[in-house]
């Protein structure tokens, strides 16, 4: 009988601690998706509240309406209410900023503990199983100094605005109430590294884990022994070192930053911590959580098999049919998703088993999708033109439409080599019938998914949205769809749908709020301004820089990822580009094309990895047939180049 009870209270205390672990584990998901999704509701709430308050106003003001009403209402009494009431909704945009940026951070600690950051790891996989191990220990001590150095500053500056207060201007509370993100969200990404630390020791030897636990101090000891270091070299010879240990990228700008700041004194250590928040305090920044969601709903919500079946009703006929159909298709959810990725991921886990299974080469029908992923980001929306937008001062809108036309362009030339290549290896469509009939049955099954690009860039370009409202507005309209319509996305899917979402765009947001360190200790250095003169003395040529920038890019994408590029080079390439007399908006599409031709280069194409994992075939096969179809995005890339009429068509 005591044996039975002590059996029992054994099982209890697992059952308790196995929920412990449980809760611990997944701590921040909660306020992840409650955060998205407040967010999503808050945003559409101003959105349609602004734009109704309007209607009302200009109907009110119309002759007509004086005429039919003016003997009944007041109607100057009445226009004064409605105005007084848009006040109601001035609170929204402030109150989804500071949410915004709690779900960012928070969300960030998930990435440390699950090793989900954007990261150069080419040098690191080569490496023995035990110096990986090793190496972790390293990254992974940089990484505690970085996020506990962050949350001290944090606290530090949550105090500063307790003793010094000071209020919001819509919400009117106080500033210390938003700012205690940093403090808590760094606090929590200090716990989680600690965390991965001790996961990653346990099984280690005692003389490893010293070695890396011993190395990061020799690695910061230069900065610590002496505070007069040049800023570039800091700055730029650390980024490279941690770049190469396989550092994420948002760290290593940190860190860099960081050390700078220490050994050069080119900042107040203090002021770091500010930076952190005032960088993504951005409404315009927010548009990236709202387009990763919504591409992300629409594809658990069923919207990429309609698309493919709309695809197939276009090209499915023709040589290499379900090749071409899976092109199409990545165009079609290109105007949903905003990622490559992402794209390649809806798309390709239905295109390439169904192309296998027909009889194309698995390696052919991986690299199919996966280039055609890259058209993900240069046909709006797109979250590498959101970066861009925000970087360089630039109108997103304009961005948006200026890369509808070179999308579409690329999509056409990957159609031609695919239709080339299928109909040399005899590779021909599925053979059915189809007509106008099929074709509209088609197309009123992806009615909803084709409203999206209609709802975004009509809304921005008919004055009714921002960039960010239309992106909340898709989001939502992704979520009813999903839930109500075709009732594929559900409560499960939802949640995990919502995570997805939060934690992609989260490493998006600290790579761009440590790049403004970055970007300050640059700016304060003139190092921008001093790579354009130096150029400039060599070649003032128009030709000869735009090439020059079009080899970088294109190089800088083998390693690197798009969005990290985009936000460390916009602001060392574009007054170069601007000094030759290059739009900016057209600069930002050719640094977006450039650098999604970047997703499909070895050894880091994103694309690449995505398309290999589902057709289970290795990169370097992949690598080996992608050749054919990167010359041919390169040379729509010079086309782009040097024809900016291309892009700048419909502006």
């Amino acid at each position: 009988m005591e044996t039975a009870k002590m059996h029992r209270g054994e099982l209890v205390k697992e059952k308790q601690a196995s929920y412990l672990n449980i809760a611990i584990k997944n701590f921040e998901k909660p306020f992840l998706f409650l955060g998205l999704m407040l967010m999503i509701v808050i945003i559409n709430y101003q959105t349609f509240f602004r734009y109704s308050i309007s209607a009302i106003l200009n109907m009110t003001g119309t002759p007509e309406f004086e005429q039919l009403f003016g003997s009944w209402v007041d109607i100057e009494g009445l226009r004064a209410s409605i105005k007084s009431a848009s006040g109601w909704g001035i609170w929204s945009e402030e109150l989804a900023r500071y949410i915004f940026i709690w779900i960012s951070y928070l969300a960030v600690s998930i990435s440390i503990i699950t090793r989900g950051g954007i990261r150069v790891d080419v040098i690191h996989n080569k490496l023995s199983k035990r110096y990986q191990d090793i190496l972790w220990l390293v990254i992974d001590s940089c990484t505690l100094v970085l996020v506990f150095l962050f949350a001290f500053m944090g606290l530090g500056y949550v105090e500063m605005q307790l003793v010094m207060p000071q209020t919001t201007p819509a919400l009117q509370i106080g500033y210390y109430i938003p700012y205690l993100i940093l403090p808590i969200g760094f606090g929590l990404m200090t716990l989680r590294t600690l965390q991965s630390l001790w996961r990653q020791s346990r099984g280690m030897s005692i003389s490893d884990i010293c070695i890396g636990l011993v190395a990061p101090a020799i690695i910061f000891a230069p900065v610590l022994l002496s505070d007069e270091w040049s800023a570039s070299l800091l700055l730029f010879g650390y980024f490279i070192l941690f770049l190469l240990m396989g550092v994420p990228i948002a760290f290593s700008l940190g860190l860099s930053g960081l050390v700078t700041v220490l050994g050069a004194g080119t900042l107040p250590v203090d002021y770091l911590a500010q930076i952190a928040f005032s960088s993504i305090d951005s409404f315009p920044i927010m548009a990236i959580p709202f387009f990763i969601a919504a591409g992300v709903f629409m594809g658990a919500g069923g919207l990429s098999k309609r698309l493919l079946a709309l695809g197939d009703e276009l090209v499915g006929a023709l040589p290499g049919g379900m090749a071409l159909t899976s092109i199409m298709t990545c165009i079609f959810f290109a105007s949903i998703s905003g990622s490559g990725p992402a794209t390649v991921a809806a798309i390709g886990s239905i295109t390439i088993p169904a192309m296998i299974a027909r009889g194309y080469d698995k390696y052919f029908s991986a690299t199919v999708v996966a280039c055609a992923g890259a058209i993900g980001v240069i046909i709006p929306p797109s979250n590498p033109f959101v970066v861009y937008g925000v970087a360089a001062q630039v109108s997103i809108g304009d961005l948006f439409i200026a890369g509808i036309v070179p999308g579409l362009i690329m999509g056409v030339a990957l159609m031609v080599v695919t239709y080339v290549i299928s109909k040399k290896n005899g590779w021909y469509g599925d053979v059915r019938e189809r007509s106008l009939k099929t074709f509209m049955s088609a197309a009123w099954q992806a009615k909803w998914a084709l409203m999206v690009p209609v709802i975004v860039l009509g809304g921005i370009y008919g004055g009714i949205m921002t960039p960010t409202e239309a992106a909340a507005v898709a989001a939502l309209y992704g979520l009813f769809v999903g839930l109500c319509i075709h009732k594929e996305l559900t409560f499960r899917n939802l949640w995990s749908s919502a995570q997805d979402a939060a934690g992609i765009s989260s490493i998006i947001i600290l790579l761009m709020a440590m790049a403004t360190i970055f970007g300050n200790i640059m700016t304060i250095e003139q190092i921008p301004e001093s790579i354009a003169e130096m150029i400039l003395s060599v070649t003032s040529n128009k030709f000869f820089i735009l090439i020059m920038i079009n080899i970088f890019l294109l190089w800088i994408g083998v390693f690197m990822e798009a969005l990290a590029a985009i936000v460390i080079l916009t602001p060392i390439l574009l007054p170069l580009a601007l000094a030759v007399d290059v739009n900016p908006v057209h600069f930002g599409v050719m640094m977006v094309m450039n650098l999604a031709i970047g997703f499909v280069t070895p050894p880091v194409g994103v694309n690449l990895f995505v398309a290999s994992g589902i057709a289970k075939v290795s990169i370097s096969g992949l690598a080996k047939n992608i050749w054919v179809y990167l010359l041919m995005m390169i040379a729509v890339l010079l086309l782009i180049t040097y024809v900016p009429s291309i892009s700048l068509l419909l502006l």
